[in-house]
């Protein structure tokens, strides 16, 4: 299956061999998560079907990406395996997949 891996500028932000793909999105598992370098935001969205989804901020010395990653703390049982996974902006953050 290989190994997912989220990198901005070089500096790896997630990396796992288990992940969840919705909607052409890499939902990464919590504990992939290079958690020193996320923090919370204010932001918020909800999805019909997902439920509210909660954001994350990238900040990596002076460095902040805002809302660049998203996550559902809780979440309708069509989505319930992705419940607490984390998804990064391919926008703003280089998701790849290798092997």
């Amino acid at each position: 299956m290989g190994t997912a891996k989220a990198t901005l500028n070089g500096t790896l932000l997630a990396e796992t061999s288990t992940w969840e793909t919705v909607e052409g999105n890499i939902y990464f598992p919590r504990s992939a998560l290079n958690e020193a370098l996320l923090v919370n935001s204010d932001h918020t969205t909800y999805c019909g079907w997902k439920g509210d989804a909660k954001y994350l901020s990238i900040v990596i010395g002076d460095v902040t990406v805002p809302n660049a990653a998203w996550y559902y703390p809780e979440t309708f049982e069509e989505a319930k395996h992705i419940k607490d996974f984390v998804a990064f902006y391919t926008s703003k953050v280089t998701v790849s997949i290798d092997g």
